[in-house]
C-alpha cells in the first residue's frame, strides 16, 4: 500500500524548463509544463508502483504565519505586484493541468495558508509507509523517516538520474546525521527562500553543529556554556544569531499537523468511459503523454 505525493509545482517547474516550448495545444497554447509533468509522474509511477497517489499543491506559497514571523521569507522571489514571479507561458498550463488529473481522478490537495511541503510532510505523518515523496526541493529531506519507510525521490539530476534519499544518503552527502537535516539548514540558510542562516555558518559549520547537538535549544546551550566542540569564533555567530534562530524552526521545518481531507487515496479506478480524458487529449493536442498515464494507472 505504498503512497507516492507528487510535489505538483516542482514537478511542473521542472517539466516548464526541461521540455521545449515549441509544444504547443492546437489553439497555440504551451503545453510543455503539462506534457513534462504527466511523463514524469506516469514514469515514477512505473518504476515505483505506488498504490495511493496524491497530487500536492500549494494552498499558499508564502504562508502568512511564516512571513510574521520573518518577513524576508521568499520576498526573492516576488513580483512588482507582491505576487509570485511565474513565466508567463507557464501560467496558462496550471488549470489545464488541474483539469487533466481531475479527470483521471487522482486527489489534488492543497491547503489555504500551507505551502505543498505542509501537506506533504502531514500526509507522510498521518499515512502509513512506504511514502515515496517527488520533488526537486531538498527541504524535504528532514521528512525522511527509515522506520517508517518514508524516502524522497528527489529529482535535482531529472528524472534518469535522480536519488532516492534516505538517511544513509543524507549522510554521505551532507556528513551529518541523517535525521538532523532541518537543523543543518536552520544554520545553513537556503538563499532560495530567502533564508539567511546564521550569519557567517556555512554548511561547514552547520555540519559541526549537527554532529554534536541535536536541536537549536541544545546548540544555544552550548554556546552560552562555551562548549569544547563550539571554537571561539563559532559560538559568537551562534551568540549574535539567537534572535534568528528562535524563530527557524518554525521557518525552517515542514508543518506536519495540517487538517488534511479524509478522502481517499487509492489509485483510481479505470472509468467505464475514458471519454473525457480523450476529450483533453486532443482539445490541448497531449497526445502520448495522456497514454502514458493510462499505462501508468494499468488501464
Amino acid at each position: 500500500m505504498s503512497l507516492m505525493l507528487l510535489d505538483s509545482a516542482s514537478l511542473w517547474y521542472r517539466a516548464f524548463y526541461g521540455m521545449p516550448d515549441s509544444l504547443l495545444s492546437p489553439d497555440g497554447t504551451p503545453i510543455n509544463a503539462i506534457r513534462g509533468y504527466l511523463d514524469m509522474s506516469a514514469r515514477l509511477m512505473t518504476i515505483y508502483k505506488p498504490t495511493r497517489l496524491v497530487a500536492c499543491i500549494e494552498g499558499d506559497w508564502r504562508p502568512s504565519w511564516r512571513v510574521e514571523l520573518f518577513p524576508g521569507y521568499k520576498a526573492n522571489r516576488l513580483d512588482e505586484d507582491g505576487g509570485e514571479e511565474e513565466p508567463d507561458l507557464l501560467a496558462p498550463q496550471i488549470p489545464i493541468l488541474m483539469d487533466v488529473l481531475d479527470a483521471f481522478g487522482i486527489p489534488i490537495v492543497g491547503v489555504d495558508d500551507y505551502e505543498a511541503d505542509d501537506v506533504m510532510a502531514s500526509f507522510a505523518q498521518r499515512e502509513n509507509g512506504p511514502i515515496r515523496i517527488v520533488t526537486g526541493d531538498r527541504d524535504m529531506f528532514q521528512v525522511v523517516d527509515d522506520q517508517k519507510d518514508v524516502k524522497i525521490v528527489y529529482l535535482a539530476k531529472g528524472i534518469s538520474q535522480h536519488d532516492l534519499v534516505d538517511s544513509a544518503w543524507i549522510g554521505r552527502k551532507y556528513e551529518i546525521p541523517g535525521d538532523r537535516y532541518a537543523l543543518f539548514a536552520m544554520f545553513r540558510g537556503d538563499p532560495s527562500d530567502g533564508l539567511p542562516g546564521v550569519k557567517g555558518i556555512g554548511e561547514k559549520g552547520a555540519a559541526l553543529i549537527a554532529n554534536h547537538f541535536s536541536s537549536v535549544e541544545d546548540v544555544i546551550d552550548a554556546a552560552r556554556n562555551s562548549h569544547d566542540c563550539l571554537s571561539p569564533n563559532l559560538i559568537k555567530k551562534i551568540i549574535a544569531g539567537q534572535d534568528y534562530l528562535e524563530i527557524a524552526p518554525t521557518l525552517v521545518q515542514c508543518a506536519r499537523d495540517v487538517s488534511l481531507p479524509n478522502i481517499d487515496l487509492n489509485l483510481p479506478i479505470k472509468p467505464t468511459d475514458l471519454s473525457q480524458i480523450y476529450s483533453l487529449q486532443k482539445q490541448h493536442g497531449l497526445g502520448a503523454s495522456i497514454d502514458r498515464m493510462i499505462a501508468a494507472l494499468g488501464w
